[in-house]
């Protein structure tokens, strides 16, 4: 069983007041986290070597420390999970923004979401192909229209709208992702060739890591957020789009139970509504994070053959990081200012 779980700081108080206070009323610091991941997958020692290891290690302890440098400010958890990803995003290592994978077509096409756990308000896009930060255009969805999902032109129409930065789909390009993407396309061929009919490609192949990021975070004030970024799956077809536009399977947030990044083979995070399952196990079976977590990623999910994990937080600062696959990129910062970051199993 592979799961991280980190105690939040528990502030004992004869009053419930936000603004907590000392017997000498003198303001005591109020709890802060965040966690991150960036990918849950066939990620083993044996396959990496010491330099890329250390990329991904950097990389992930940049972005945490940005977030949370953000929330020791007294930021909000949306402005640290977007500015979090925005760091992920921009870097080829993650399938998120710049090292998005291709598509069957040879194109990038993105999905994010964020829900902010205060007031319940999501955003989410899918099949976007100039926006260079899609975890941007999800939260201007969520503040600046109506809606909660949009998607391809419209979406991108709205981005341009709204004066975020958009890029030539070249920007996209990296090397090792279209090699994935040709490997991909010849498997596809062979099981074609063999079968003599339709093929029905099964992209989650197990010697891939898939780098989907997402970011959980809890504010000074008491606010979850939370905030899922993706390329998809290579070699995806047919407009396919994954769980982590999804609100309740990729991404949720609730002040009153959790917040909640999910990872991994999206169609089984879809079916099983896993971000928002774990949500409902805490708020109506009264079950701990730690317990929610373990029966959806190691029971409910992979009884119906999914692969993947989440990164989740608490309205008390409790992190846990679950998931049934070989390794998952992760990293946090609990409320006692404790950084760990982590990608194989332990």
């Amino acid at each position: 069983m592979k799961k991280y779980i980190i105690s939040g700081l528990i502030l004992f108080t004869f009053s419930q007041c936000k603004n907590l206070k000392s017997t000498t009323g003198v303001k005591l610091e109020e709890k802060f986290a965040i966690a991150i991941h960036g990918g849950a997958g066939t990620i083993v020692r044996k396959n990496m070597s010491p330099e890329m290891e250390a990329q991904y290690k950097a990389t992930l302890e940049e972005a945490v420390k940005v977030g949370h440098e953000i929330l020791r400010n007294g930021g909000s958890s949306l402005d640290a999970v977007e500015k979090t990803i925005n760091i992920m995003e921009n870097s080829p290592l993650f399938n998120a923004g710049k090292g998005a994978v291709f598509t069957n077509e040879g194109k990038n096409e993105l999905d994010a979401s964020i829900m902010d756990g205060k007031t319940l308000k999501a955003g989410a896009i899918a099949g976007v192909t100039t926006v260079k930060n899609p975890i941007n255009l999800a939260r201007a969805v969520m503040e600046k229209s109506e809606h909660v999902m949009l998607v391809r032109e419209g979406a991108e129409f709205f981005a341009k709208e709204n004066g975020l930065e958009l890029v030539n789909p070249a920007y996209f390009y990296t090397e090792n992702r279209y090699q994935s993407l040709l490997k991909a396309q010849e498997k596809d061929k062979i099981e074609l060739d063999h079968s003599g009919g339709t093929s029905f490609y099964d992209p989650f192949i197990k010697d891939n890591k898939f780098g989907t990021v997402g970011c959980v975070a809890l504010d000074k004030n008491g606010n979850l957020a939370a905030g899922t970024s993706t390329g998809g799956m290579t070699n995806k077809k047919w407009g396919r789009v994954g769980d982590a536009p999804i609100i309740g399977a990729g991404t949720y947030a609730n002040n009153n139970t959790c917040a909640v990044s999910a990872t991994g083979w999206g169609e089984f995070f879809i079916r099983n509504v896993v971000a928002y399952d774990i949500s409902a196990l805490m708020e109506y079976k009264g079950l701990s994070l730690e317990k929610a977590a373990e029966e959806v990623i190691q029971r409910k999910l992979t009884k119906l053959g999914g692969d993947g994990g989440i990164v989740a937080m608490d309205k008390d600062g409790n992190i846990s990081m679950e998931f049934n696959t070989a390794g998952m990129y992760r990293a946090f910062i609990d409320t006692k200012g404790k950084m760990e970051i982590g990608i194989y199993e332990k």
